[in-house]
């Protein structure tokens, strides 16, 4: 069922019973206020006629039209009747002791067989005053008053459904123009956006939210296409190199030198494959929040001296030096695997990028309840357009540079990964005094 029909159904029941309690408030309420006139009224002419009665012995003569009195003895015989009844008596005297009122269907007023009501107030020596109304005029006016609720009621209710009926579908139609605009957008149209309405009220807002995931989710295919496009590339170029080097060993004959020295490059070229496929299912399992860890405590300084040991060698051939300042006592619970990896990324930049005599610092303490490990050099930093794309798959503070130098682009993809999957932070920036710094801040 569509929703315009639903909210519909349900305003016109809604309304129904509405205006059902209300036809039937009235009603009780003005039937009410008439018996609360009338019992008023009866009392009053009561007190005059019992002054009538005390001082002349007799009815007044003067009776409302649709009235009666009559006076009836302790016998219950009728002493005097108005001129409106006939002198049956209207009501049954059985000692009565005070002012009583009742109800009867039948009686006779000026000829005509109406129901009553009667007040019955008791006077001198046994006898009994009657005084009643007709009711049928009050009947009369609840009978139209029904009448008119019957029918104002359903047209109340008919309007009022057609007017919810036109009111929601106008108020529907913003929701049906975003809806054909989001089955005409595609995966290749991504720009499209949905229609804001004026209104400023919750759909307008509905309409940005959605524009506004539409944003993300194109900058999520954006981002997937360069992923894929800096993937194909990286790949193509060991490829490229590996295929050369097996078709010049193959091209001719070739001494043992030679082909051991292509062996040689065959193999360096598809470690660097190797290397990459790792780093790219790492991505790509940090992407969908599926990296794995496995937490346990780690010494920090043994697990950041074993790292730096494994580039010892390569500091010394490009005559880097390497600090270390970690308290011994430092301990965290992390997957040391991983932050291994980590650093090892942040020591092979700087390695790559610091200059020959320059120094490269490993810094580790307990930072809040969390382990903060920074890494720190002396060369020339981070670009400044380079800070924002900083921890973003395939790039690099200089593009110009050659991916054998420059690496693949992956190193502070991957230290963010690590970071996150952690439930951390990786943040890099330019010392002061010159040189680039990242930290990572890992709970735990």
């Amino acid at each position: 069922m569509r929703l315009r029909t639903r909210v519909t159904l349900v305003s016109a029941v809604l309304m129904t019973v509405v205006l059902s309690a209300t036809g039937v408030f009235v009603y009780l309420r003005l039937q009410t206020e008439l018996r609360r006139t009338l019992e008023e009224t009866l009392r009053s002419r009561a007190d005059a006629e019992l002054l009538v009665v005390k001082g002349s012995g007799s009815l007044s003569p003067d009776q409302p039209d649709d009235a009666f009195a009559q006076l009836i003895a302790s016998d219950g015989s009728v002493v005097e009747s108005s001129s409106s009844i006939s002198g049956a008596p209207a009501f049954a005297s059985g000692g009565v002791e005070a002012p009583t009122l009742s109800e009867r269907e039948h009686v006779t007023i000026e000829g005509e067989v109406v129901p009553a009501t009667m007040l019955a107030v008791p006077v001198g020596g046994g006898g009994v005053l009657v005084v009643g109304a007709s009711l049928d005029d009050q009947r009369t006016t609840l009978g139209r008053l029904a009448t008119a609720l019957a029918i104002v009621g359903p047209l109340a209710l008919i309007l009022a459904v057609g007017v919810t009926w036109l009111l929601v579908g106008w108020t529907l139609r913003p929701v049906e123009s975003m809806r054909a605009e989001a089955a005409a957008i595609s995966a290749g149209d991504p720009g499209r956006r949905l229609p804001v309405p004026r209104t400023g009220d919750e759909l307008a807002r509905l309409a940005e939210t959605l524009n506004a995931m539409l944003g993300r989710l194109e900058e999520a295919i954006e981002r997937e296409r360069r992923f894929v496009d800096d993937a194909s590339h990286e790949l193509r170029t060991p490829l490229s190199n590996l295929k050369a080097e097996l078709e010049l060993a193959l091209r001719r004959s070739r001494t043992s030198d030679e082909l051991e020295r292509a062996l040689r490059s065959a193999s360096e070229e598809t470690d660097r494959l190797a290397r990459l496929a790792d780093d790219l299912l790492v991505l790509a399992r940090s992407d969908r929040g599926r990296l794995p860890i496995r937490r346990e405590p780690v010494d920090v300084a043994e697990m950041v001296g074993g790292t730096v040991d494994s580039f010892a060698a390569r500091a010394s051939e490009r005559r880097v030096g390497i600090d270390v300042n970690v308290p011994r006592e430092l301990r965290a619970d992390v997957d040391e695997l991983r932050m291994r990896q980590a650093l090892g990324n942040l020591l092979d930049n700087g390695l790559r990028y610091v200059p020959a005599g320059g120094r490269l610092s490993v810094a580790a303490e307990r930072d809040d309840g969390s382990l903060r490990l920074e890494v720190r050099d002396n060369g020339p930093g981070f670009p400044a357009e380079f800070l924002p794309v900083a921890f973003e798959a395939f790039a690099r503070p200089d593009a110009s540079r050659s991916r054998p130098e420059g690496g693949t682009g992956l190193g502070l993809a991957i230290v963010a990964a690590v970071a996150q999957a952690h439930g951390g932070t990786a943040a890099a920036a330019n010392a002061p005094g010159g040189g680039a710094v990242v930290i990572l801040s890992i709970p735990g």
